[in-house]
């Protein structure tokens, strides 16, 4: 069993959202800048998660994503399962039809066993415990986000003023009158 690039990213923006959240809502673009994966794809992860009712989404300008419950009330399973993703180490799909209509491998009840093993151990990590992880590793969550401005505040070069006619009109009494 594999859990594949999707979970995990799910499981990493999820614990990115809930380390900043506290501040205000949190974009995806933010998101994705500090994980380094593309907006498409987290707008595609949020939709699953959002309808699985892990987050909340509040549009506009300052808008973005918020845990939709504490932290602590959100497994890993949860995360992966609502992008998704299948727990599950049996070929078959725990259809017990591995070598065809009716037969099962010899190995099937392993990766059953593995399959319950791995859904307890998923259900006991709380997004909570991921957080608290990463502020016992020394990981720095900014104060307030930065925000871009389209316009600075500041003009970068003072404008250049030139004594020029702004018409043709202007431009011809300039003229008649040298």
């Amino acid at each position: 069993m594999r859990i594949t690039t999707r979970g995990q990213l799910a499981v990493s923006a999820m614990t990115d959202l809930a380390l900043r959240q506290k501040m205000r809502p949190v974009a995806l673009s933010t998101i994705s800048a500090r994980q380094g994966t593309s907006l498409s794809y987290l707008e595609q992860l949020f939709s699953a998660l959002r309808r699985a009712g892990l987050v909340d989404s509040t549009r506009g300008p300052g808008g973005g994503y918020t845990l939709a419950r504490k932290a602590a009330d959100i497994t890993v399973a949860d995360i992966i399962v609502s992008v998704d993703e299948p727990i599950d180490a049996t070929q078959c799909g725990g259809k017990e039809n591995c070598h065809g209509e009716g037969e099962r491998c010899m190995t099937h009840d392993l990766w059953s066993a593995l399959n319950v093993r791995m859904v307890e151990f998923l259900d006991s990590v709380s997004l909570q415990k991921l957080v608290d992880d990463q502020l016992a590793k020394g990981l720095q969550v900014e104060d307030r986000p930065t925000i871009k401005r389209a316009i600075s505040a500041m003009p970068s070069a003072k404008p250049i003023r030139i004594n020029a006619p702004n018409s043709v009109f202007a431009l011809g009494n300039a003229f008649s009158k040298s």
